[in-house]
């Protein structure tokens, strides 16, 4: 029986009322596009540091890394090291993220015309919102999932629990934009650090640290703490998490978006080196939910979503208040990276792929209009998708495939756009569309039962290692074809 009583409910609505008054406030300060999108260009590193936090943990987040811990133990935490190591490195050399951000871009397609041309512009903008949507498509059931099971309501009621999600973060983004979310941001980390805190003590004082560890020695031996020794991960998992997560940094718009936020490149650089052990927290917190899930529960019987197992065990582990607590910071994790996710395809889809389209320059009333618009459209897809895709797999991997579709090119994209000086717009052609070919042939393979055999005998690792290896080739072999002469005339080299 869950623990979800009165006063966890009151707990929850006062958390959601403080938040909508808070986002819907700040709306009279949204006179222009530019604040709509990047907040005026004016976020310090604390708030920056709080946003991307906060942006970055949403309940998809708790839920794939709580299945990674209950699935492999605490090998199942590397994605998070590996995106540490990266933003660290990142964040410390300036690398990619000093020369965008000074180009003055509000989004990353933005800076690529002025290398590749209009069409790559619009050409990345395309693909960005295409991987963008499909993997975002899945964080709305998810949290619906989580919230239904956490708080014991009948299963039939996940439409609503859905939609009810949906409409609450869309109200606040669609009026605020970005300064919404950096306001909402700002009080979702509190809220979310103070339940992450509370929860995980409590399973370190009732199970044991002992008994954690002891739990993944008996179900994963050695390769519950070693990767390489894990038979579900081995090399493959660990290079494609470490060029996923690279990649992510990089290129990621949600995660971009903070440094083209920032007052100046100096700033976004120290959000990123400041932030940069929180996603091993992220990966490791939740990741020892996970754990505790299987000491309590045992492992999963063959049928059983393990995606289901940490949210079964929280729902009569945590005791009455807690619990308020936790769903209140699980729904500021989940408002937090839904509102920025939506603002932020929004935002490329309104810079980026409109941009052609448009006959003459909008007005600033016209401009906000078209990006309100536009994000209520996207939560109209994210309703209907997450309705009926059935997910194969774990969580994690679907996610790092469907990111992969732009996170390949537009990587290498952004690495020759600031450092090749041979790269042109026949190497982004190619590298664009390998990028996207591949991943989404390899989701169509695994949807197909005919075909389904073939997907997992190239498995969803060595399928992402290649997408970014053919990505590199296309934009060297691309580049090096074009003619010099007309090389000469779009590069100006």
């Amino acid at each position: 029986m869950t623990h979800f009583s009165w006063l966890d409910g009151s707990i929850v609505g006062l958390y959601l009322l403080a938040t909508m008054i808070a986002g819907v406030m700040v709306r009279k300060y949204v006179a222009r596009v530019e604040h709509f999108l990047v907040a005026g260009r004016e976020m310090n590193v604390y708030l920056g540091i709080a946003s991307l936090a906060a942006t970055e943990f949403g309940i998809v987040t708790c839920m794939y890394t709580a299945q990674n811990g209950y699935e492999k133990g605490f090998a199942g935490a590397i994605p998070g090291l590996c995106q540490a190591i990266a933003m660290g490195f990142i964040g410390l050399t300036g690398f990619c993220i000093k020369p965008l951000r000074d180009s003055g871009a509000m989004t990353i397609p933005e800076m690529f015309e002025k290398r590749f041309g209009p069409r790559i512009r619009w050409a990345a903008g395309v693909v960005i919102v295409l991987g963008g949507l499909l993997n975002m498509g899945v964080f709305l059931r998810t949290g619906g999932e989580f919230l239904v099971l956490v708080c014991g309501f009948d299963v039939k009621y996940l439409e609503i629990a859905m939609t009810a999600l949906l409409v609450g973060v869309a109200a606040y983004t669609i009026l605020g934009g970005m300064l919404s979310v950096l306001v909402t941001d700002f009080l979702q980390f509190v809220v979310m650090s103070a339940g992450l805190i509370v929860v995980t003590v409590l399973i370190l004082a009732n199970i044991g640290w002992d008994k954690l560890v002891s739990t993944v020695q008996i179900h994963y031996g050695a390769g519950g703490f070693n990767p390489f020794l894990n038979p579900t991960m081995g090399w493959p998992y660990v290079l494609f998490n470490l060029l996923l997560n690279t990649a992510a940094t990089l290129t990621w718009q949600a995660t971009i978006a903070r440094v083209l936020a920032a007052k100046d490149s100096a700033t976004g650089r120290k959000i990123y080196t400041r932030t940069a052990f929180f996603f091993v927290c992220r990966f490791l917190i939740p990741g020892i939910w996970g754990i505790a899930a299987l000491s309590a529960l045992g492992p999963a019987m063959p049928g059983d979503n393990t995606l289901h197992a940490m949210p079964r065990f929280l729902s009569t582990f945590v005791p009455v208040g807690v619990m308020g607590v936790l769903v209140a910071a699980m729904l500021a994790a989940d408002m937090s990276t839904d509102s920025s996710y939506m603002l932020t395809w929004g935002s490329v889809i309104y810079n980026d792929v409109l941009a052609p389209f448009r006959k003459s320059a909008w007005s600033e009333r016209q401009g906000l209009l078209v990006n309100r618009a536009i994000i209520a459209l996207i939560g109209v897809f994210l309703l209907f998708y997450g309705l009926w895709y059935p997910l194969q797999g774990d969580l994690w991997t679907y996610l790092g495939v469907t990111g992969t579709i732009y996170l390949s090119s537009m990587t290498v994209l952004l690495i020759a756009c600031c450092y090749w000086r041979r790269a042109n717009n026949w190497g982004a052609a190619a590298a664009i569309v390998c990028g996207a070919v591949v991943p989404i042939c390899y989701l169509i393979i695994e949807q197909v039962p005919k075909t389904k055999p073939v997907a997992a005998t190239i498995g969803p690792y060595y399928s992402g290692i290649a997408t970014y290896l053919l990505v590199g080739a296309a934009m060297v072999v691309g580049s090096c074809l074009k003619p010099r002469e007309e090389r000469g005339v779009r590069s100006g080299v």
